[in-house]
């Protein structure tokens, strides 16, 4: 792992970015705002061990407790009560967002099975980052042998670009393993 941090942004990437997109100001520079892993309960919604198998996921994902997050209506079509659990998240800030960035870019996305790239479609018009994950097995911190229960993962980082052109090249600058 190269040990990604923010110095090392501020120092080493950020001008090049700033170059590369031709801005006057370092500070025009887009940046990494937040990282949020998020899961869905979904059909686990009612069975208490699969609630306990996201949680300890995350925990070992990201480092943090993840929160519950509740519906903010109820949807008789779904059973979904309003302030029912419906699903788990973890937003990650400071050094551990850094770190995941790093692990991320370098480790997860070699892990996953049949993986050719990230599509350039993960970076939104407003230059944030969104992936699924069909599987969580393919981070490091969970071993394929002790995980019974597969679920997936959605990873989103938040971003100060303005538009999918600052924010591809800030994910190419950070070393994202893009489709060519």
């Amino acid at each position: 792992m190269s040990g990604l941090n923010k110095q090392q942004f501020q120092k080493e990437i950020a001008p090049k970015l700033k170059e590369q997109l031709g801005l006057k100001n370092i500070h025009q520079v887009p940046s990494i705002r937040k990282v949020t892993v998020n899961v869905g309960l979904g059909s686990g919604l009612k069975d208490a061990r699969f609630q306990e198998v996201v949680e300890h996921t995350l925990t070992a994902i990201t480092g943090q407790k993840p929160v519950k997050t509740k519906a903010r209506k109820s949807v008789s079509s779904f059973k979904i009560r309003e302030g029912m659990p419906v699903g788990m998240k973890v937003t990650m800030r400071g050094t551990r967002m850094w770190q995941f960035i790093d692990k991320l870019a370098h480790i997860v996305f070699a892990r996953v099975r049949d993986f050719r790239g990230v599509e350039t479609s993960c970076v939104d018009s407003q230059g944030n980052f969104s992936y699924g994950f069909r599987e969580q097995v393919a981070f490091p911190e969970i071993s394929p042998e002790d995980s019974d229960l597969l679920h997936g993962l959605q990873v989103t980082i938040t971003t100060s670009a303005k538009s999918q052109e600052e924010g591809r090249a800030l994910f190419d600058a950070l070393q994202f393993p893009f489709k060519k």
